[in-house]
């Protein structure tokens, strides 16, 4: 577990079953140490690769709070499943009672003295089959956590901030959008069928009144049973 002054994290590693064309997920567990709200923003160098859910949020005092994140499937392993993508945590006191639609860019800005917690989390595969123990303690160094002033950065700027749904957000609104049309286009359609035979409705309606008024003649009868016989045709169609 590593500790800071506002969040302990555990663990310190995220570990991902690693097989070739199949997504992997890890989890790790922010705990709030203080009585104030500290608020939360996952980083990566590699956004593309992995998905972060949340990615942002607000850890209660004294609360616990679960982040899994995601690795895309890969199409091929890397060097001796040695992999150098990496993980930044910071975390911040947020002001009472907020929520992660309150968290923003500047509140993880260094300036005025405003003291930004940053650790670092290296990313380690684990072969699914057989699976091989990892070591937990890290190589670059006994604690993770990187300097809090302005001046100790450390190349953070190579973290990107994780998005929640690279690709799959893309598949699912392309989905909805096709799923949407086709029920748009099938109401059109409807719409002007059902108008269609009201106005053959319309029409066998008034022939019936004329008919009553100057007498049935067989050649309306005919007609009357033609025009019967087209709309059962139509109905039977449709069904």
């Amino acid at each position: 577990m590593t500790t800071g002054d506002l969040l302990n994290i555990h663990p310190t590693e995220l570990k991902f079953p690693f097989e070739l064309k199949k997504q992997s997920s890890c989890s790790m567990q922010l705990t709030n140490k203080t009585d104030q709200y500290v608020a939360f923003k996952v980083k990566t160098t590699n956004p593309k690769k992995y998905c972060v859910r949340p990615n942002t949020g607000v850890v209660l005092p004294g609360a616990t709070c679960n982040v899994t994140v995601t690795m895309q499937a890969q199409k091929e392993a890397p060097p001796d499943m040695q992999c150098k993508d990496k993980f930044l945590l910071q975390s911040v006191v947020a002001p009472t009672a907020a929520t992660a639609k309150d968290i923003t860019t500047e509140m993880f800005n260094k300036v005025d003295g405003k003291v930004v917690e940053e650790f670092k989390l290296r990313v380690v595969y684990i072969p699914a089959n057989p699976p091989s123990p990892v070591p937990e303690g890290s190589e670059e160094g006994s604690s993770p956590r990187a300097s809090v002033h302005e001046n100790g950065n450390q190349n953070t700027s190579l973290f990107c901030t994780v998005k929640e749904s690279p690709e799959e957000a893309k598949e699912e609104a392309s989905e909805a959008w096709s799923m949407v049309t086709k029920l748009t286009e099938e109401r059109a359609s409807a719409l002007q069928q059902n108008q269609k035979l009201r106005q053959e409705l319309e029409l066998v309606r008034k022939e019936i009144s004329k008919s009553r008024a100057g007498g049935i003649s067989l050649f309306f009868v005919v007609v009357l049973v033609g025009l019967i016989g087209i709309l059962l045709g139509y109905f039977v169609k449709r069904t």
